[in-house]
């Protein structure tokens, strides 16, 4: 776009644009900075593996309501395509409460109604999971939910659904897109607020997920232990609240200064259990009050951190994998059935697939994202789903909704302390049983910040010339993954390490797993190979994320 298309271009958002805040914005740099202007207006959001999603400011490749109505009119045209009955089915909608995401979901609701499609908002900012949960109870033919879930304070994104409740893959998402950019973002139409296509749900769709919880449950038998809980400003605490009493095991105690929504997020400066610090206030109160386990939710609670007492007293946070363990190890010790499906993802450890050779279940492996999770469930009917996860602490614990859901699997961690502490142990014991029953996996992972194209170029470069050796260890294996762009490197010595560019930051990442030994090394090796030596020393970005038992 040479600089006299910027200057137009821009000068129609700015006329187009409806907030005060954003259309001063657009003005400064309008006026004087004409580089980040041209930055700005080089291309758009399209879906990663987790939606749209980006800082809140002017411009198409920001969060805003123009860049919110051209995608909501692009999606409305490709249900119209694809659904004969997408008018009467509709679409739900739900919001986080995070800045903007109330406007940004009713413009969503008055484009849909302008495009003839049935629009229903729930009653108020609630979490992911009950949006998702919602679509296949009422056989609504999409859903969508304006959230950012653990992204920094100053982000909002856009998640879609189609309708059997999972998310958005290929071909959808490319689809989709393609009938968002033929959208001019500045003359989408909209209904009017009090349109009779715009229908705002009351409270039934959170009764009735609530009323659901309990199903989730696999050990009725134990009552439950003390549980400390964060909802870390999002919008989980008062459903996980009512979700502990409805499946019989008492509410949490509470982070009180976490508890109440949020969107400047106050105490995290990054509101992800995953980053050191987020989770300190919930460990101090779960030693202050003798908890026997400490949980947290992302802001839009889809996510579940946790952390757990060890035999000194002290505490640990536990990474995604070892919570991922436990759950798997709790739900196939007290179900049955041959028929029984787990599901992971390429870059969580290999440890499940053991588990479910033990138990003699169905067990498959599939891309990065959660979305491949559910669209493994739906691609596999003959097999009955009970688990899945994926490392960055994303559980599905039930057939319902089709995407992660840090609420019913926060239930079922609690069940299982609950179980341990019945039987005289604990959570930490019976990780240790299982590193002495599988082998003690050690986990690692590691980002180094390049440009998305860069990132891209060096895992096929490496695809294409995979290394014979990698901190002195022999590769023994190769496996590509062209469709998610994933390189696998088996090495000597039960070590595999893993290399794919991010669907959604300018990085490229990097998973180590070894089996009685650290894996740090060979992610260093790996991190010299991809970026030169000075990205070994990675510090925030380079980090272990489950060493099971120590």
């Amino acid at each position: 776009m040479t600089a006299v298309d910027v200057s137009t271009t821009a000068a129609r958002w700015l006329a187009a644009e409806p907030d005060d805040d954003v259309r001063v914005e657009l003005q400064a740099l309008i006026d004087g900075d004409q580089d980040e202007l041209a930055r700005r207006f080089s291309g758009g959001l399209t879906f990663g593996t987790a939606g749209l999603r980006a800082a809140i400011g002017a411009g198409p490749l920001r969060m805003n309501r123009l860049v919110v109505r051209q995608a909501a009119a692009g999606l409305a045209a490709y249900l119209l395509e694809i659904d004969p009955e997408a008018s009467e089915r509709g679409v739900v909608i739900g919001w986080d409460a995070r800045r903007k995401s109330d406007v940004f979901a009713l413009d969503t609701a008055s484009v849909m109604a302008a495009a003839g499609i049935r629009a229903m908002l729930l009653p108020r900012p609630l979490p992911t999971p009950v949006l998702a949960w919602t679509i296949t109870d009422l056989d609504a033919a999409a859903g969508i939910v304006v959230t950012a879930s653990h992204n920094p304070p100053e982000d909002n994104g856009y998640k879609v659904y189609l309708g059997d409740g999972s998310q958005i893959v290929p071909p959808h998402d490319e689809e989709i897109s393609k009938r968002i950019f033929a959208v001019d973002a500045t003359t989408v139409t909209l209904a009017s607020e009090d349109h009779e296509l715009i229908e705002r749900l009351d409270e039934t769709p959170v009764e009735r997920y609530v009323e659901a919880v309990p199903d989730v449950r696999v050990r009725l038998d134990v009552a439950g232990v003390p549980v400390a809980y964060t909802a870390m400003h999002g919008v989980g605490g008062e459903i996980v609240m009512r979700a502990f009493e409805a499946a019989g095991l008492g509410a949490p105690i509470s982070v009180d200064e976490q508890f109440s929504p949020d969107p400047t997020f106050p105490t995290v400066p990054f509101p992800n259990p995953e980053e050191p610090g987020a989770m300190d206030l919930l460990v101090q109160l779960a030693i202050e009050r003798d908890a026997q386990l400490a949980l947290a939710n992302d802001p839009d609670a889809d996510r579940l951190g946790a952390a757990i007492p060890q035999p000194d007293g002290s505490w640990r946070r536990l990474g995604g994998d070892e919570i991922g363990w436990l759950l798997a190890d709790h739900i196939l010790r007290n179900t049955e059935g041959g028929d029984r499906l787990v599901v992971t993802t390429l870059v969580s450890s290999s440890q499940l697939a053991d588990m479910a050779r033990h138990h003699g279940v169905h067990f498959a492996e599939t891309y990065t994202g959660f979305k491949w999770i559910g669209r493994t469930v739906l691609d596999r009917p003959d097999q009955r789903f009970v688990f899945g996860y994926e490392q960055a602490l994303g559980y599905l614990v039930a057939q319902r909704p089709l995407d992660k859901d840090g609420i019913t699997a926060a239930v079922v961690l609690a069940e299982a302390a609950a179980v341990a502490a019945a039987e005289g142990g604990t959570l930490q014991g019976r990780l240790d049983e299982l590193a002495e029953q599988f082998g003690r996996h050690h986990v690692a992972d590691r980002s180094i910040r390049m440009d998305q194209a860069q990132a891209a170029e060096r895992v096929r470069q490496l695809t294409e010339a995979p290394p014979t050796e990698l901190g002195g260890a022999a590769v023994v294996g190769v496996q590509a993954y062209p469709d998610a762009a994933l390189l696998r490197l088996e090495l000597d010595g039960d070590v595999r390490v893993q290399i794919r560019p991010s669907g959604t930051e300018p990085k490229v990442k990097l998973y180590a797993e070894a089996i009685g030994s650290d894996p740090t090394p060979y992610l260093d090796a790996l991190a010299e190979l991809v970026a030169g030596s000075e990205a070994s020393g990675a510090g925030h970005d380079g980090r272990p994320r489950a060493t099971a038992g120590c």
